[in-house]
């Protein structure tokens, strides 16, 4: 029996820890799609406006560059 994992065909979900973990860089992220996925959590959330000034500049940034989108209303 062989144990590898087999590759899930849907992106897991996101939760508040693993996004500011990989926004902040002390949790890995798999890809480039993965770290603004991250980032588009903080910014759907509001969360990247609550913390720390980092974030919300960043995402700032990150939208300006047209990396992420704006927060749906």
């Amino acid at each position: 029996m062989n144990n590898e994992q087999i590759p899930l065909p849907f992106e897991e979900p996101m939760d508040d820890y693993t996004a500011v973990g990989i926004a902040e860089g002390f949790l890995s992220s798999n890809s480039q799609d993965e770290y603004l996925r991250a980032w588009q959590y903080l910014i759907d959330t509001g969360m990247a406006w609550s913390l720390q000034g980092f974030f919300g500049r960043t995402a700032n940034a990150l939208i300006e560059e047209g990396h992420c989108t704006p927060p749906k209303s």
